[in-house]
């Protein structure tokens, strides 16, 4: 369910930070709250992960949110399950109606072989991050690590698939001010990398920055009404999100 059409103002934002074009960031988001997510210069690839933050054990499941929705891609309307059969979060809104779940996220070999080696003790900030790192040390901070990385998001990019079956990066598919809402279900602890998409042809690192707006979406004591677009998407879904209630009831 693609939309183009902006999502609706937010009246009260609660908190407003921005990601820098290859760096890290990470943090617990409640029931209930929701991420605007904005690609401020087009270009943009936001690398994630989820884990519920009472139990990381249970954690965003890439393959059973695409069978239980039919799809190989994500955008408004569709929910993030665990592999506990819950909803993690949903995507509420969304002006480009195409994420990817499939490319994964690029290494610190991948990365040198790209755009070549430049470490932190010699050009600082200017540092070239990769994704997998980026998020794994993210997650050390709350006590995980790299064999809890599991099938990321990557949001802002999109992937086609070619006459051979390959996988091949469609540039040039998230425009300044391209966004998404993403809405949590349950408590979350959320990893996000900036670093470029794995399958980005661009031989040139040129990480973008992504903005985060944080907003409350419902009562941290409540749930998605029951006519939600998320919810009523499949039946699926409506199970999911059942599941996810009866954890909060």
């Amino acid at each position: 369910m693609p939309s183009t059409l902006p999502a609706a103002a937010i009246a009260e934002p609660l908190w407003d930070a921005v990601i820098p074009a290859g760096t890290h960031w990470s943090g617990v988001l409640r029931r209930g709250l929701a991420l605007r997510i904005v690609d401020l210069e087009g270009g943009a690839n936001l690398s994630a992960v989820f884990h519920r933050q009472e139990d990381p054990l249970e954690r965003y499941n890439m393959a059973d949110t695409l069978k239980a929705q039919h799809t190989a891609h994500l955008t408004r309307g569709h929910a993030l399950f665990t592999d506990m059969g819950r909803v993690i979060a949903s995507i509420t809104a969304d002006t480009l109606g195409w994420h990817d779940p499939l490319g994964g996220v690029g290494d610190a070999a991948l990365f040198e072989h790209k755009y070549g080696a430049k470490s932190y003790q010699r050009y600082r900030n200017d540092m070239i991050r990769n994704g997998r790192d980026s998020l794994v040390l993210e997650l050390a901070k709350y006590g995980l690590g790299a064999r809890d990385l599991v099938a990321n998001v990557n949001f802002f990019s999109k992937v086609a698939v070619a006459g051979d079956g390959a996988l091949e990066f469609v540039s040039g598919h998230s425009p300044a001010g391209g966004s998404l809402d993403l809405r949590f279900e349950m408590n979350t602890l959320a990893a996000f990398s900036t670093a470029p998409h794995p399958l980005d042809p661009q031989r040139d690192y040129a990480p973008k920055p992504v903005r985060l707006i944080a907003y409350r979406a419902y009562p941290a004591d409540g749930a998605a009404p029951a006519d939600d677009p998320c919810r009523t998407a499949c039946p699926e879904n409506g199970r999911g999100f059942i599941n996810t209630d009866r954890l909060f009831a």
